[in-house]
């Protein structure tokens, strides 16, 4: 049975994600499974080297990677839905001629999933959801980015409310919060109420009554083991209900690697592109 490998946040570092994967073969000695948590692309220097390898992993049957807030944001910059930003490096990508190929694989993939009993998603899971329940909701977001009105959604897909899950939302304002959950979430109020003011911090700011996602009391995932990346001010994270991946390859920081049969950890130094503390995410 192949053993299954989750790598963290790659944000456009193809080099390091190439000597990973080479020791992810060593390690498994032979083929293996690779799930990506997301945010594959941007601010890194290879955005588009890093895009074409994981997509010819996942075509080539052996890989699968979650969309994170970047590899979204390219999906509505691709469309024409929302502008560029300063620190994007997403030229090469727009300029490529496999661009639109690109850009419908991208739109495929999904939000969450489940690996050998874990539940992967690329920030973090609404206190109010179980597995079955995150499962089903990501769902939801992935069949309107796979269907004819994907561009409509990413137009409004942007902003902070509705900031708390209510199993009564509908429409925009529910596949909103479900996207703010998976692919942007980091602290909460102790109601569950989504904070994105916080983004570089790796925790909540002293006095305040935010917490972690994670740490909220009676989250309903807590049953099953959650993996996820987004947060590299927190870095890695190892916990036997929670791991957290991003540890920062961007910043200077180690692309990391998580065995799920055994727990055994992979990583790879890697060069400061961007500057700690600024711009993260």
């Amino acid at each position: 049975m192949l053993r299954t490998y989750v790598i963290g946040d790659l944000q456009g570092c193809a080099h390091e994600t190439a000597v990973l994967l080479n020791r992810i073969e060593e390690d498994a000695g032979g083929p293996a499974r690779v799930l990506f948590v997301g945010d594959l692309i941007n601010r890194g220097p290879a955005s588009l080297d890093a895009l074409r390898r994981v997509a010819a992993l996942v075509r080539a049957g052996v890989s699968e990677a979650l969309l994170g807030n970047h590899d979204l944001h390219l999906l509505a910059v691709a469309a024409g839905a929302q502008k560029t930003a300063r620190s994007d490096t997403l030229d090469a990508i727009l300029a490529a001629p496999d661009r639109a190929d690109l850009i419908d694989w991208l739109r495929q993939r999904p939000l969450a999933m489940m690996a050998e009993g874990h539940l992967l998603v690329h920030a973090g899971v609404a206190p109010q959801w179980d597995a079955a329940q995150t499962m089903a909701l990501a769902g939801e977001v992935e069949a309107v980015l796979r269907g004819p009105g994907w561009i409509d959604f990413l137009r409004d897909m942007y902003g902070n409310e509705p900031a708390r899950w209510d199993d009564r939302l509908r429409g925009m304002a529910r596949l909103r919060c479900i996207v703010n959950a998976l692919t942007r979430m980091r602290l909460c109020a102790p109601d569950g109420t989504m904070d994105f003011k916080e983004k570089e911090s790796a925790g909540a700011p002293p006095g305040s009554s935010l917490l972690p996602w994670f740490d909220l009391a009676g989250r309903r995932s807590l049953g099953t083991t959650v993996v996820f990346g987004h947060w590299s001010a927190l870095g890695l994270l190892l916990r036997e209900d929670v791991v957290g991946l991003d540890s920062g390859c961007v910043w200077g920081g180690k692309l990391s690697a998580l065995c799920l049969n055994d727990r055994s950890l992979l990583q790879v130094d890697c060069p400061e592109y961007k500057e700690p503390g600024k711009q993260k995410g």
